[in-house]
């Protein structure tokens, strides 16, 4: 009785030829709903403000996971025509010179980050701002091979559907400038007490300079480091043109 179940079980005449080709077209249907939920995600928030992003999420489960109780996350959007003018010059003149040029990949600065790494020493990086929105946005921290995948697809949707000025807006609402500060508003409320709007230059250029690693520096207090960057970023601000720099072509 036991191996005639088990015969029963192999026989391959239980697992009909259309069944398979139903489980197979089910599966080749997986690439085109992952490009069609991407896409309608991202033309969604080429319009709407996002209340949250996945790197906050991911941070502050991370808070939760390690009992942090009085981890807070402040975040709190602003239009780009609310924020100081001096803020998207600083931070693409701090992050991302070629912002306005490029299509989300300058490989001119993956060239020389590869020659850099190459020769030893600290690992420096090429990203863009369009892909560290897509990074922020979309997905999680990390150096994985998928991650890095995703990046690039959601970094070519955000150029193709996504004016420039949106991804500079989106940038300064969800860029990291203290542990838990996301977004110029939040970060001037809790450095300075007031708006974006009412941002400095040496302000603006602060908040921009604290970028690499925001939550080992301050910028309301600034070390020599920071000074150092923050008095380098206006001037190549300056040099790049200011806020005309910026300007998208109609």
């Amino acid at each position: 009785m036991g191996a005639e179940r088990s015969n029963h079980k192999a026989d391959p005449g239980l697992d009909p030829p259309r069944a398979r080709r139903w489980r197979w077209k089910r599966l080749l249907w997986l690439p085109v709903l992952f490009v069609a939920i991407t896409v309608v995600q991202v033309v969604l928030l080429r319009f709407l403000d996002p209340p949250v992003s996945t790197v906050m999420m991911w941070r502050y489960g991370g808070a939760l996971a390690e009992r942090d109780w009085d981890y807070r996350l402040h975040y709190q959007w602003r239009d780009l025509d609310q924020m100081a003018p001096s803020l998207p010059i600083s931070l693409v003149a701090a992050e991302d010179q070629r912002f306005p040029d490029h299509n989300g990949f300058d490989l001119q600065a993956i060239e020389k980050a590869r020659d850099h790494n190459a020769r030893g020493g600290r690992l420096r990086g090429a990203s863009t701002i369009s892909q560290q929105v897509a990074k922020n946005l979309f997905l999680w921290q990390g150096r994985s091979w998928v991650r890095k995948g995703l990046e690039v697809w959601y970094t070519l949707l955000i150029e193709a559907l996504w004016p420039k000025s949106r991804i500079l807006e989106m940038y300064a609402n969800i860029a990291e400038f203290g542990d838990g500060i996301y977004g110029a508003q939040a970060a001037s409320r809790q450095f300075w007490n007031k708006d974006a709007a009412r941002l400095s230059p040496a302000e603006s250029a602060r908040l921009a300079a604290v970028l690499p690693a925001p939550r080992r520096y301050n910028a309301a207090r600034p070390g020599p480091y920071v000074q150092r960057r923050a008095a380098w970023i206006q001037r190549q601000a300056r040099q790049l043109g200011g806020q005309g720099y910026l300007a998208e072509e109609p």
